[in-house]
């Protein structure tokens, strides 16, 4: 049996599904519960919301590292479009309530799974700009791209594959193993392999190493 809170979730989920507006009456009606109960366990309407939202959100973006950075970022990307398409309500909400100069915290977890993905291709020396840079870029496409077919009558799955390629392109050096290193490239790997394993370097050797290597990466 579910208890209070999962029937608070589940009713603002199904609610939010459904393109209607979540009130706090409604959704306290449809899962069986008083305002209180609410207050008790989200704080209040916006933070039941978020904690849909994040749900959601993060069961999504749980993807294991196959080895193969690339390809892990084409399904991530995949998935992240699918997830639009399969829930337009709830990524409305995630990506339609941007405020200036306030990252959102619900969406962080797609942001730093990307980054991580990214960070990956480095060490195998295939970025050819900083992680986070990447991370922007791509991300920025991913958001764009899904947001477009959303709106579209029958979404055109072909224009997210093309999109996915040219901001994949944009941030990573060929596959390809005749294709030389770039200095940046190269400055980007050993700057990932120094961060996952610094060995005996002491955290100031470190810290101007990093200032070099960004240097050149750019």
């Amino acid at each position: 049996m579910q208890n209070a809170r999962d029937r608070l979730l589940l009713a603002a989920a199904e609610m939010l599904e459904d393109g209607g507006t979540v009130s706090t009456r409604a959704v306290c009606e449809r899962a069986g519960v008083q305002a209180p109960t609410l207050y008790h366990h989200f704080g209040s309407k916006q933070g039941l919301i978020d904690a849909v939202l994040n749900h959601g959100f993060t069961q999504y973006v749980a993807v294991e590292s196959s080895g193969d950075p690339l390809g892990d970022l084409r399904v991530g990307w995949d998935r992240h479009v699918r997830f639009g398409l399969e829930h337009p309500s709830f990524y409305g909400l995630l990506y339609g309530r941007a405020e200036p100069g306030k990252p959102c915290a619900v969406t962080a977890p797609a942001h730093a799974a990307l980054r991580d993905r990214l960070t990956e291709a480095a060490r195998n020396g295939l970025l050819n700009v900083p992680a986070d840079d990447a991370a922007e870029q791509v991300l920025a496409a991913n958001v764009g791209v899904t947001l477009t077919l959303i709106a579209q009558p029958e979404p055109d799955l072909g224009l997210s594959a093309r999109v996915r390629e040219a901001a994949l392109a944009g941030v990573l050096r060929s596959h390809d193993a005749e294709t030389p290193a770039t200095r940046a490239s190269a400055a980007l790997t050993l700057r990932a392999l120094v961060d996952e394993d610094p060995a005996d370097l002491t955290p100031g050797e470190r810290a101007l190493l990093g200032e070099l290597l960004d240097r050149l990466a750019r």
